[in-house]
């Protein structure tokens, strides 16, 4: 689909030329890799390699495992939580629920820091509201966690990862997390090696903020030498499932990848970042399973655009350009393509094309209702894009306040979660849609995260050219402060932001859990790819994470 030479505007021939603010981006990493993946049949299907009786079989030894009854708790809770973490537990949600409902009725006054950590974060997962309380009772008389726990590891890698389920107010787990990190970091070259590198993965991301994906390729590896007398069960159906995944992740992203050779980015929209593949990474990150397939296809294709319109409007276009483009987006028709140059016309064709294709699925389930709380989240998007291109027009450096009112809405965040909505089925109704309209505390929380882990990492690279100045650039002006003093504050503000969206998960909750969800794992998507770099822009970074998901194959 590449604009012939004659139709190229000048500009483009020319992006380096005059006044614009055009960044320097590495090449995708990835080529057309992903386009052999391809086929007519559009569907879902099983790897052909599987054997379906044998997986089905597994799957139902799971369920027996999972209804069966005990009388130690702690059994149950270590099968929930190895289910969980090798990435399968969405074959047996009901069945997990089930158990936890009793679970949370069971009182558990034990001494044991492990079993009791575990519980907690269990419930606390699925939105239980149980108090930190029971942490007390490890304690001295001081108000201190005691010193004994320090000689059970497991116990303290329980505890810190339960530590990560706080909310305010959480005085205790505050506490805890504090204990636990600062001994499980002096531990680490004390230990033997399997173990040491169970508590680097744990410190460097614990579960709560691990995509769930990642951290099952993880587990499947650490739970191969667990010595429980299901693991064989359990690990054989976890490997078979995460192949089934893979080929069902692969054929999605070749039809991605074929949709993007189709807009031609690289020649018609030489400026922009070419990462199709991470931002379908992105998405497969929001949501995994099977049955969320066209979901996942059109959040990436969502992703995708709006990569586009941030370095259309971040590093490409003119001030009198984005005015146009940003009325035209306003009036959300194709009429309106008419006054837009012709670069842009490309992007406004490619937009109106993936919402239409969206709202062609979704009229099929009568919700085509959704489609104006979308595209309402994307015209304010452009919106504020439109604003900060101002700001660095004029050199403008606002205060933080009125920095994040407009960078807050930059973070796409609220429009992603409102798009990741689409094709959730019955569950996202008309009501969830207005839910997300208003901007929950989740959601604004899910934002800030975003928002300042981006500008921690990348405020520096950005500053190099002509660029709208960083949340960092403003607190340092406002407030007379060194950018390391601004990072702690950050750092602060985004542990703030995930006690925020940890609050929102205990029930009773306003929209439909797996809803929630969708947030949550737009949070850990952040912390993923930017906790050390700008992983999108510089993608090297989170290169060996989607070859592990898309191209490695789980060794049996």
């Amino acid at each position: 689909m590449a604009l012939q030479d004659s139709e190229v505007p000048a500009s483009i021939l020319n992006a380096t030329g005059g006044n614009r603010p055009t960044a320097s981006y590495h090449p995708t990493l990835w080529g057309e890799k992903f386009l052999d993946c391809s086929s007519a049949d559009d569907s879902v299907a099983m790897d052909p390699t599987i054997d379906q009786d044998e997986f089905e079989g597994l799957k139902q030894k799971i369920k027996n495992m999972l209804n069966s009854p005990t009388d130690k708790s702690f059994q149950k809770l270590s099968l929930i939580d190895a289910v969980q973490r090798l990435g399968v537990a969405y074959h047996f949600e009901r069945e997990i629920e089930d158990e936890l409902e009793k679970l949370s009725h069971d009182e558990y006054d034990g001494n044991d820091v492990h079993t009791v950590a575990l519980r907690f974060r269990l419930l606390r997962q699925q939105g239980y509201r149980i108090s930190c309380d029971i942490f007390s009772g490890f304690k001295d008389d001081q108000g201190k966690f005691k010193v004994s726990l320090i000689n059970d590891v497991t116990g303290m890698l329980s505890l810190y990862e339960a530590a990560h389920l706080r909310i305010h107010g959480d005085d205790i787990l505050d506490d805890a997390l504090a204990f636990t990190t600062s001994h499980l970091e002096s531990m680490v070259t004390q230990v033997s090696p399997q173990l040491s590198d169970e508590i680097l993965h744990a410190l460097n991301r614990p579960i709560r903020r691990g995509l769930p994906r990642l951290e099952a390729i993880y587990y499947i590896d650490l739970y191969s030498q667990d010595d429980s007398k299901d693991k064989e069960i359990l690990l054989k159906f976890a490997k078979l499932d995460f192949c089934m995944l893979q080929v069902i992740h692969r054929k999605e992203l070749s039809i991605i990848t074929e949709w993007w050779k189709n807009l031609d980015v690289e020649i018609n929209l030489p400026y922009a970042r070419n990462r199709v593949v991470e931002c379908y990474f992105w998405a497969m990150g929001v949501y995994f399973e099977p049955r969320y397939s066209f979901a996942r296809k059109i959040l990436s294709k969502v992703i995708a655009m709006a990569s586009i319109l941030d370095d259309t409007y971040d590093a490409y276009g003119t001030l009198e350009e984005l005015e146009l483009f940003t009325n035209a987006i306003k009036r959300w028709d194709i009429s309106s393509i008419d006054v837009l140059p012709k670069y842009m016309k490309l992007i406004y064709q490619g937009l109106l094309d993936v919402f239409g294709e969206a709202e062609e699925e979704i009229s099929k389930e009568g919700q085509t209702y959704c489609m104006s709380y979308v595209i309402q989240a994307v015209k304010k998007v452009v919106q504020a894009y439109f604003e900060e291109a101002k700001w660095c027009s004029e050199g403008y450096f606002p205060k933080v306040e009125e920095y994040m009112q407009v960078s807050l809405v930059t973070t796409c965040y609220h429009m992603l979660a409102t798009a990741s909505f689409l094709g959730m089925g019955k569950i996202a109704d008309e009501q969830a849609f207005e839910w997300i309209s208003n901007y929950p505390k989740i959601v604004k929380a899910s934002q800030v995260i975003c928002r300042l882990m981006d500008d921690i990492v990348s405020h520096e690279f950005e500053q190099k050219r002509k660029h709208v100045a960083s949340g960092i650039e403003c607190y340092m002006k406002q407030h007379g402060v060194s950018d390391e003093e601004v990072i702690k504050v950050f750092r602060k503000e985004i542990s703030n932001g995930w006690k925020d969206i940890n609050e929102g998960f205990l029930k009773p909750t306003e929209v439909a859990m797996p809803l929630l969800e969708r947030i949550l794992n737009l949070a850990r998507v952040m912390d993923v790819i930017y906790k050390d770099d700008d992983g999108y822009t510089n993608s090297y970074v989170i290169k060996d994470y989607i070859t592990t998901l898309l191209e490695k194959p789980v060794p049996f």
